[in-house]
């Protein structure tokens, strides 16, 4: 939200601001936010109203339960409501092997934004109101903000399709599986360095230049990403003959 929407909460809130909190592996702590919550109070200091957290995290870590209700008290004392940027929630709920409800509504999310692009599908996100509530005036501001496509119908039609019989998370254990099998590779190559826990599809990494070269020498696209390292994202449509491919131009024999 901070660092990569290009202003897009400011802009469609009128101006509401954006206070990071701090934590570990890409995760919200909650003494962290009730610091921020209870640090000032006073007429210059913006009033907080909403705490949104990614699961999984732009790290590739996950929120478990527990942590999720942890964080939901402190919001609950303070009378915020809690925001779940979920683009990855498939590879969460896969890592975690919970009901999603366990992660959600029953953890104190009231709205949760469930990827559909990283899914495989196209140009479709579904946001869920736990709180019935708080979608009163959503499809006037999906109007407004040029979010209410001609023939809406034909692009929320391929939710059926992925919900149905567990295709969703069919796909999303398959990229995890991946990216574990990608990470395992990784460490057999001598001055890679694993920067953060692989919890989903992600692999956060720190690889000699001249591994970083090589691949970049044989086709290999990547990003020079937050956290210090490059990241690698294994995605509902890679494949086994992938990751193999990868280790081997990366030096894995």
């Amino acid at each position: 939200m901070e660092t990569d929407e290009c202003g897009a909460p400011e802009f469609f809130s009128n101006g509401s601001k954006l206070i990071l909190a701090q934590g570990e592996n890409g995760k919200l702590g909650p003494r962290e936010v009730e610091r921020l919550f209870t640090g000032r109070r006073d007429l210059h200091f913006p009033k907080p109203r909403g705490l949104s957290l990614s699961q999984s995290t732009e790290y590739g870590t996950v929120y478990g339960a527990e942590e999720l209700k942890d964080l939901w008290g402190v919001a609950r004392s303070h009378g915020v409501r809690v925001h779940m940027d979920g683009a990855r929630f498939a590879n969460a709920v896969a890592s975690l092997n919970r009901d999603p409800a366990d992660i959600t509504w029953r953890a104190g999310v009231d709205v949760l934004c469930f990827g559909g692009t990283k899914l495989g599908m196209a140009v479709t996100e579904a946001v869920v109101f736990f709180d019935r509530k708080l979608s009163e005036d959503f499809a006037w501001r999906c109007k407004q903000a040029g979010q209410l496509c001609s023939k809406m119908r034909f692009i929320s039609a391929q939710w059926l399709r992925i919900l149905k019989d567990g295709i969703w998370l069919k796909y999303a254990r398959q990229a995890n599986a991946f990216a574990h099998q990608l990470e395992a590779g990784l460490r057999k190559i001598a001055g890679v360095e694993i920067l953060y826990p692989v919890e989903a599809n992600a692999v956060f990494v720190k690889m000699p230049s001249e591994v970083e070269q090589r691949l970049r020498a044989k086709g290999w696209i990547f990003y020079q990403f937050i956290g210090g390292g490059s990241r690698l994202m294994c995605s509902w449509k890679t494949t086994a003959e992938d990751v193999t491919a990868l280790l081997e131009d990366a030096g894995k024999v």
